[in-house]
């Protein structure tokens, strides 16, 4: 029953990372500023996750999120300006790229805990370190002679998206006894509500060009690729090693790039590949205990880490 119990929640959490690694792909295609879509992604995100609470005759703990209010309220403004710079460096570069960009977030997330936290870093987060900017630099293209489709400013988006996505994490790993959903609802909240005056004077969202096609592309962004994915997801952490979580996470990037590069034809190079393998590497081992993948005795928990990395 535990077996059939665990290859459930790993098919929902396979299905989650593969809907989240379309996301980049999705937002470039979408013909609408970055603000816009990452506005009307966090308020259908918001209403599909309460929806889904209230379907479940599940109540939100406000007692416990207004213990975490301090760490809500900047979680939740990052989150949507991460969402923002994200959508603004697919538009703006390529889709690999902009992940990879994006995916230097873990490292950031050790420097933040050694410079705020004052945590020693291992040799190993060292290495990994140094290996995840060095796969950055082959990835950007700096190295190389194929640049085509590559932006500096879009590097730069990436780059500042990953750090508010570690800031994301900084926080959530203060927090204390409060439900993902519950959290997510919350962060979700407050990110509409910072957003809105972006998007209003801001892109002029009231003056945009809004066609029928462009509803159809802001639900499934926000029905198909926040809500129903983090439902997934929510839903399949519970069941899962932290371990487990962790590698098939890495769905979510590889996929992306192999959609954009063979689907969309965006380019890439050797150097861009040499510069995913040590980046995604690096951030794995960093994230990773390798000795309890082939440990079957290991009965590690969810940890904040594995329940943070959602796109």
């Amino acid at each position: 029953m535990e077996n059939k119990k665990e290859r459930k929640c790993l098919m929902m959490l396979i299905l989650a990372m593969t809907v989240f690694g379309t996301v980049g792909i999705f937002s470039k295609h979408i013909p609408l500023p970055s603000g816009t879509i990452a506005f009307s992604r966090a308020f259908i995100g918001l209403v599909f996750l309460i929806l889904t609470k209230l379907l479940m005759k599940q109540k939100i703990n406000f007692s416990v999120i207004k213990k975490n209010l301090c760490y809500l309220i900047p979680s939740g403004i990052a989150l949507g300006a991460n969402w923002i710079l994200f959508f603004l460096s697919c538009k703006t570069t390529t889709v690999p790229t902009a992940t990879l960009s994006y995916y230097l977030a873990p490292t950031i997330l050790v420097l933040m805990s050694f410079v705020f936290l004052k945590e020693k870093l291992t040799a190993k987060q060292i290495i990994s370190v140094a290996v995840s900017f060095l796969g950055m630099v082959l990835a950007s293209g700096v190295i190389g002679t194929n640049h085509e489709g590559v932006s500096i400013i879009g590097i730069v988006y990436g780059l500042l998206a990953a750090v508010l996505y570690a800031t994301v994490v900084f926080f959530n790993k203060k927090m204390k006894d409060i439900d993902p959903i519950d959290k997510t609802i919350v962060q979700f909240f407050i990110s509409t509500i910072a957003l809105l005056p972006y998007v209003i004077f801001a892109e002029k969202a009231y003056a945009l060009e809004f066609k029928p096609i462009y509803t159809v592309y802001i639900l499934v962004m926000g029905v198909v690729h926040t809500g129903v994915a983090y439902a997934l997801y929510f839903n399949s952490v519970s069941g899962l090693k932290s371990t487990t979580i962790a590698i098939y996470s890495y769905i979510d990037p590889i996929l992306s790039i192999l959609l954009s590069t063979l689907i969309f034809s965006e380019p890439i190079n050797i150097f861009t590949v040499i510069g995913a393998v040590l980046i995604l590497g690096a951030s794995f081992a960093s994230e990773v205990d390798v000795s309890k993948i082939f440990n079957k005795k290991s009965t590690d928990n969810v940890n904040n880490d594995s329940q943070n990395r959602v796109q």
